[in-house]
């Protein structure tokens, strides 16, 4: 068995159990660069070094706060230079407007089905609603609103 700093090495099945995540994907990671290339035992099986259950744990982290893996690389490649940046903290910010936005858009979806529901809507193309706040209905007989 390989020993490293940390301990040691692991196999393939350890380091995707412990760290939460399934085979394909840490084997995905390691192609995309996320994770170094793991040492091979003598019998040709990976062995990777217990950092890597650490590192996994912090890309499943960042991609839940929702980073894409390609920004998630990039910041562990900022990282891995050793010369502090305010990267991370920039980047965060443009994350937190990205949510705002997200939650705004979901906040006017979650009003118009609201509507929907009030409103008794029974079909996109033939509502029969008095109120019906869709537009579908009347443009799919041809009916177009009429412009202020």
């Amino acid at each position: 068995m390989l020993r490293g700093p940390g301990g040691p090495y692991l196999r393939t099945g350890q380091v995707a159990e412990q760290a939460g995540v399934n085979v394909q994907t840490l084997r995905y990671y390691e192609r995309r660069g996320l994770i170094a290339e793991p040492a091979r035992s003598p019998g040709g099986h990976r062995s990777y070094p217990p950092e890597t259950v650490a590192l996994l744990t912090v890309i499943k982290a960042a991609q839940r706060l929702g980073f894409t893996l390609e920004e998630v690389a990039e910041l562990l490649d900022t990282g891995r230079r050793g010369h502090p940046t305010p990267d991370l903290r920039a980047r965060a910010q443009a994350k937190i407007l990205e949510v705002d936005a997200k939650i705004a858009d979901l906040t006017t979806i979650r009003h118009a089905l609201a509507q929907v529901v009030s409103a008794g809507c029974d079909s996109l193309t033939h509502c029969t609603c008095p109120d019906c706040p869709l537009p579908f209905a009347d443009l799919a007989e041809g009916r177009f609103p009429k412009e202020s």
